[in-house]
């Protein structure tokens, strides 16, 4: 697709749209790239937007003129989609980050795109409310994890990131404001663009605001660390605590290399390092008793299935240091190689250990290092390949065969591509055989009923 290349007089018609603009020789490197993947380009332009006005008026101008635009939030992505690949303009929106309000008798919050997830659960749960999503990355923006869907932890009991969206304020790719959906709790008024806006990674609109459905703040939480011998019998035995009654939080397995790799990262220890693998889970509920009735059945059901022990959190210190050392787990495999990608795959739950017994072996049949935790109650599994030192064409190469295996044997058992890092630019090649030629033209129709010319975040997703 062929795009207008920016000039001087772009330049300063931009700036009469925007009080922020900024050209090539001034934009930070961090505004390259995100996170973790290998895309680098330089954006023609760097506007940081401070309001619905300027993110409009810089679409208009964009949609007249013919010039991609790249949303951003915090760039912790880690699939390329904040990446400017077809140049054009980035759109930053992290100056938008004001909580605008809480409404307790509605259970809603209404905040900017660039309000950081970390600053979310703070503001709530002072008033007794909660706001369950709960991705890893605590830094990153409600407004990325709206456009990735997120999910994180707690999505085995409460849902994703989806499931608390109440309305948006969308900007088009022509400039036009949408107001989508509301404060009620029920809405059958014709199609459902919201769900469509969630999980789109800014390829049919900006979000510019949302309004977000808040719950009662559960009164006691308590976490279980399960040691197991082998990271296979631990798997195994998720699929039997979600058949019980009671239903976690969160259901997380580790492996031990991945814990040392976070002890050394963070320079402080974790409760237990001696076993091969662990289960962490989490309860919540409005009594101790309630939850005590809860993990004790499923601190049987773990030791009848091979479990070494039952370590149970109940101090502030003692959940810290494990969520916290949960918390690094990326940013510790990360410090322990030159370079990694990761494959976000997700698979029914009954398939879990069978996937990760698979990516295990590949180890030694593609001559890579592989490291993986993740949700173990909703199938979604993080697995990183390592590139150490081997050199960029072999890296390439291996790193190729792995994620060809990985997502064919994902697709044998029933699973996705993703689970909730997106889709992006780096796995674009690999939707289609997820999804299939039927699916993908339909999400090109919706591509272009939105945007007409292609200009929001091109190459992403899709192709065109």
């Amino acid at each position: 697709m062929s795009f207008h290349q920016i000039t001087p007089a772009d330049v300063e018609a931009l700036r009469k749209a925007a009080s922020e603009v900024i050209t090539p020789e001034s934009i930070h490197e961090d505004f390259h790239h995100d996170e973790l993947s290998g895309e680098r380009h330089c954006p023609e332009l760097l506007i940081r937007a401070h309001s619905v006005e300027e993110v409009s008026g810089v679409m208009k101008y964009a949609y007249e003129h013919n010039i991609p635009v790249t949303p951003r939030g915090q760039g912790t992505g880690l699939v390329g989609g904040a990446v400017c690949q077809a140049g054009g303009i980035m759109l930053d929106v992290t100056p938008m980050n004001r909580i605008l309000e809480i409404d307790e008798e509605n259970l809603t919050m209404t905040v900017e795109p660039g309000v950081l997830l970390m600053e979310i659960a703070p503001a709530v749960e002072k008033l007794g409310l909660f706001y369950p999503p709960d991705p890893g990355e605590k830094s990153a923006s409600i407004g990325g994890n709206i456009n990735t869907n997120a999910g994180g932890m707690r999505a085995v009991k409460y849902g994703v990131t989806r499931d608390y969206i109440r309305g948006l304020q969308v900007v088009l790719a022509d400039g036009r404001i949408l107001e989508l959906g509301g404060k009620v709790v029920k809405n059958s008024s014709g199609y459902n663009l919201i769900q469509l806006i969630a999980g789109s990674e800014g390829t049919l609109g900006i979000v510019t605001k949302a309004i977000l459905r808040l719950l009662p703040l559960p009164k006691k939480a308590i976490s279980l660390l399960i040691p197991f011998p082998s990271l296979a019998m631990a798997i195994e035995t998720v699929p039997k605590i979600i058949r019980s009654k009671a239903i976690p939080t969160a259901v997380e397995f580790m492996e031990r290399s991945v814990i040392l790799a976070a002890e050394e990262y963070l320079g402080r220890s974790f409760p237990d390092k001696s076993a091969d693998a662990y289960l962490l889970l989490t309860f919540d509920g409005n009594s101790r008793e309630e939850i005590e009735s809860d993990y004790d059945s499923v601190a049987k059901i773990c030791l009848e299935n091979g479990a070494i022990d039952v370590l149970i959190s109940n101090t502030p210190e003692r959940n810290e240091s494990i969520w916290k050392a949960r918390g690094a787990f990326l940013e510790a495999i990360k410090s322990s190689t030159t370079e990694m990608d990761e494959c976000d795959v997700v698979v029914p739950r009954n398939r879990i250990a069978d996937f990760i017994k698979f990516s295990a072996s590949l180890e030694e049949r593609f001559g890579v290092r592989i490291r993986s935790f993740g949700h173990a109650g909703d199938g979604n599994l993080h697995i990183y390949v390592l590139r150490d030192d081997l050199e960029d064409a072999e890296w390439q190469k291996r790193l190729a065969e792995t994620f060809e295996a990985l997502y064919a044997k994902a697709r044998e058992y029933g699973g996705q591509v993703s689970g909730e890092h997106g889709i992006g630019y780096v796995k674009r090649p690999y939707l289609v055989h997820s999804i299939g030629e039927d699916q993908l033209e339909i999400m090109a129709g919706i591509k272009k009923a939105f945007d007409p010319k292609g200009i929001l975040n091109p190459e992403k997703v899709i192709r065109g």
